[in-house]
């Protein structure tokens, strides 16, 4: 009896060990379906041909209302480690005046540029409040009684 206990305790502990290895793989954006956005014809394939055969695009350009796109990317995790994109894929379409497709373009990963951030934070001018005037910065400052006299935009006479 304990050598089957044994062996099912190494059983275990080796699936458990060999599964831990093995990446978690999360697929994000557009997924091909009948026809791959590098299929799109230029000159032949319009706006609404596009739309048909690919779909609504992830995103359209901010500042030229004739570029769509279309982003995806496959990402990898193991364990408790933070997901690693390990594949992306951005189509670029542009259109002409005429709706007609302009351009193709293609852009994976290796074409992606980092941009360092700030902090999280914008700096201010002015001067840092300690713990102790935080809490006592109000004291003092409630409002005053009313009276008849008060009249909003004037001072109380003291």
């Amino acid at each position: 009896m304990n050598k089957a206990a044994a062996t099912l305790a190494l059983v275990t502990a080796l699936g458990a060990a060999a599964s831990a290895c093995a990446p978690v793989v999360g697929t994000h954006g557009f997924q091909i379906v009948e026809v791959a956005p590098a299929e799109i014809k230029v000159g032949e394939d319009t706006k609404s041909t596009v739309l048909a055969q690919l779909g609504s695009p992830s995103a359209t350009s901010t500042f030229e209302e004739n570029i769509w796109y279309y982003i995806s990317q496959t990402t990898e995790r193991y364990t408790y480690n933070r997901p690693q994109v390990s594949q992306r894929s951005v189509t670029a379409i542009t259109f002409a005046a005429d709706d007609k497709v302009a351009e193709v373009r293609t852009l994976g990963l290796e074409d992606g540029h980092q941009v360092a951030m700030n902090g999280r934070e914008t700096p201010t001018r002015g001067r840092e409040l300690t713990v102790i005037e935080q809490l006592l910065g109000n004291v003092g400052r409630g409002q005053l009684p009313r009276t008849d006299e008060d009249v909003p935009g004037q001072r109380r006479p003291d």
